[in-house]
């Protein structure tokens, strides 16, 4: 067995093992650029054993075009929306700002991020259109002040797993988590 034959068996063996790594990922960014690894090795597989050709093609569109078109889709997907009160969104953009709202949404926005989650809100104008945004499914849940005396936050999620995980994760906030199975209804 002579050099050159050696270094195409450790190239091409370099394939599985980065399929594998991509299989067993858990953040999705992580994954895209092991995907970008392992187009890169099969271009390089491709190319050493003289198909240039489709040694390009790899390289162009099964890497470069595919992670491309993987970092948006996932950069679109990983959004958690939800939907707020106009009222109490105002509140964080003003000087006087509601302190228990805030550090609501930011406690809300560091347990997503665990997840790779962004958080979106979405404000809503009254109370009826914000059910009713979470019943047509534009916003994944609902938060908003049950009423003023005890300043507890109702959160309704539509989504059984966003659900667990704020379930899981949510011992102190000032927020009581309700599953809302829109398939029941």
């Amino acid at each position: 067995m002579n050099n050159p034959d050696l270094f195409i068996y450790i190239i091409t063996a370099l394939l599985p093992l980065s399929a594998f790594l991509l299989v067993i990922q858990v953040n999705p960014y992580d994954a895209l650029v092991i995907r970008g690894i392992l187009g890169a090795i099969a271009a390089l597989v491709y190319a050493v054993l003289g198909a240039g050709d489709v040694a390009l093609t790899e390289a162009l569109m099964g890497t470069l075009l595919a992670v491309a078109l993987y970092i948006i889709a996932i950069r679109s997907s990983l959004v958690m929306r939800l939907g707020v009160l106009e009222t109490d969104l105002l509140t964080l953009k003003t000087e006087e700002k509601d302190q228990l709202f805030l550090s609501l949404i930011d406690n809300f926005k560091s347990i997503i991020a665990k997840y790779y989650l962004r958080l979106e809100l979405v404000s809503y104008e009254d109370l009826n259109n914000l059910e009713k945004a979470l019943q047509e499914k534009e916003v994944h849940g609902i938060c908003f002040q049950r009423n003023n005396e005890n300043k507890l936050y109702l959160t309704q999620i539509r989504i059984k797993r966003l659900y667990e995980i704020f379930t899981r994760e949510s011992s102190n906030i000032n927020s009581n988590f309700t599953y809302i199975n829109l398939l029941e209804k």
